[in-house]
């Protein structure tokens, strides 16, 4: 059997073009999945020769990494490559899968990463049969159909379950490499570095996520912040929230910081839902936390019981907004996220510090009120209403607030 060049191969493919009939889709659908096969296929050759080139490399004073970017491979997709070079004769399985054009190179690098994890974990070296045991349970999740996030997840999973055999403390809740650092740039921004345990991630992730769900414009459009805008403006809302400090309580009930999912029968580690399973150590300590709501879950992760939450109670005036306004009044923002604004500002214009005075704003809105042109004035029928800049409506019509946007002034009026 005779050989065809890379080269012609290359030809071929370049010239295949989608099916021009195919009112089913089949056929479509067909040509795909041999697309994915031929990419899966790429992807291990790719793999291979790296690893065989790898000595080539280390002679020319490059490494793998470097030597396929060189070649136009984006820096993401030839660290992974050269990574899984590195495993093609330990996890033989995986790479037999591979080969047989069953496993693309994201899953592959998801297991041979999840072995890792685990070997960092486990109290003594890996021998070839427990490694193979392990890489049989993720390559099973993989042709089962998980994402290499899955794999990674349940690589996690196993790693926390071993160190709760040894009662070692792993990274992820080693508070000893904890890393906080800021940069003040030439342009007086600030350049935030942290490096931080799993339980403080969580808290943080969680607390961030809560409060930078896009929220609509006063006059009803979409959110125009990007998502890396809205989560800096969470991380100020939480930064003043802070500064309140115990003694100013905020309406309502407040945000406990970390949800923990406590399997019923006890034989997985109990999870958190961003940052996967933690130790039996660490549930116990958080356990301990009035910021934690513990949650038992079945094995279909469906809630069993619901472990209870402080309830603080706010200062009068701010729930007589709060039960007047019900949220921000200008985006809908829960009155948590909220700040009670002075319509007629107390230090400028003697404005006083009571319900007529007084209207739920978040922290975007704020803004908008103060340095964008927007006004606020109390209606006759005690409820604030928004004055547009002229920008918006040359015409400067009031809005009624958000709870309350199918009303008008002449309709009141009236």
């Amino acid at each position: 059997m005779s050989t065809i060049p890379l080269e012609e191969i290359l030809d071929l493919l370049i010239q295949k073009r989608p099916p021009a009939d195919d009112p089913t889709g089949q056929a479509t659908h067909t040509a795909l999945t041999t697309w994915l096969k031929i990419r899966n296929i790429a992807d291990h050759q790719i793999t291979t020769h790296t690893a065989t080139l790898t000595p080539t490399a280390d002679r020319a004073g490059t490494t793998p990494t470097r030597m396929l970017i060189t070649l136009g491979c984006p820096p993401a997709a030839a660290t992974r490559f050269a990574h899984n070079a590195t495993h093609l004769d330990t996890l033989c399985s995986t790479t037999g899968h591979a080969a047989d054009a069953r496993l693309p190179a994201e899953t592959v690098d998801a297991i041979t990463r999840g072995i890792t994890t685990i070997a960092r974990r486990c109290p003594t070296p890996l021998s070839d049969t427990t490694r193979r045991e392990y890489e049989t349970d993720l390559l099973t999740q993989a042709l089962s159909g998980a994402t290499p996030a899955e794999i990674r997840t349940r690589a996690h999973t196993i790693a926390t379950t071993l160190t709760d055999t040894t009662g070692a403390i792993p990274a992820c809740d080693d508070k000893n490499l904890d890393t906080l650092s800021h940069t003040i740039t030439d342009d007086r921004r600030i350049d935030l570095r942290a490096n931080i345990t799993q339980v403080v991630g969580e808290k943080l992730i969680a607390m961030i996520d809560e409060r930078a769900i896009p929220r609509p414009e006063p006059d009803g459009s979409p959110d125009r912040r990007t998502a890396d805008q809205r989560r800096v403006d969470a991380l100020e809302l939480l930064l003043d929230h802070a500064a309140l400090g115990a003694a100013t309580d905020t309406i309502g009930a407040p945000r406990t910081q970390i949800s923990l999912l406590i399997p019923a029968d006890g034989g997985d580690p109990a999870t958190m839902p961003w940052t996967g399973a933690i130790t039996h150590a660490t549930a116990r300590r958080l356990s301990c936390d009035g910021t934690i709501t513990e949650i038992i879950i079945d094995g279909d992760t469906v809630p069993l019981q619901m472990g209870r939450e402080r309830r603080l109670f706010p200062p009068h005036i701010r729930k007589a907004v709060t039960i007047r306004d019900h949220t921000c009044i200008a985006c809908g923002a829960p009155p948590s996220h909220c700040q009670v604004h002075h319509i007629e500002h107390w230090t400028e214009h003697d404005g006083e510090t009571n319900l007529d005075n007084g209207c739920l704003l978040c922290q975007r809105c704020h803004t908008r009120v103060h340095h964008h042109g927007w006004n606020i004035t109390l209606g006759h029928d005690r409820h604030p209403w928004l004055i547009p800049p002229t920008d918006i409506d040359p015409h400067q019509r009031p809005l009624p607030a958000h709870n309350r946007r199918t009303m008008t002034l002449d309709a009141l009026a009236a």
